[in-house]
């Protein structure tokens, strides 16, 4: 029987620190309105879960889709413009 201890050292060359680097974190810092706007979706989806909507609760909806739809095409606006250039 193979160990996965055996195989692991392989697999992973460079040891992991536990901390993301500088490039994964300017990532986050670029995607952060994008995971705000999904959560505020998720939000809005979860307060109706258990009961029918309201038109209140269809309107939060609407509006936090809207929101997350703006957030991930300025995103991808912001990706092509620094492809262009």
């Amino acid at each position: 029987m193979k160990t996965i201890a055996a195989l692991q050292a392989a697999v992973t060359a460079a040891p992991f620190d536990g901390e993301p680097s500088d490039a994964e974190l300017d990532a986050i810092d670029r995607e952060l309105p994008v995971i705000l706007a999904d959560v505020d979706l998720l939000d809005a989806q979860i307060m109706t879960i258990d009961r029918t909507p309201t038109e209140l609760d269809e309107w939060r909806i609407r509006r936090a889709l809207a929101g997350l739809l703006a957030a991930r095409r300025a995103l991808a606006n912001t990706r092509t413009a620094g492809a262009v250039a």
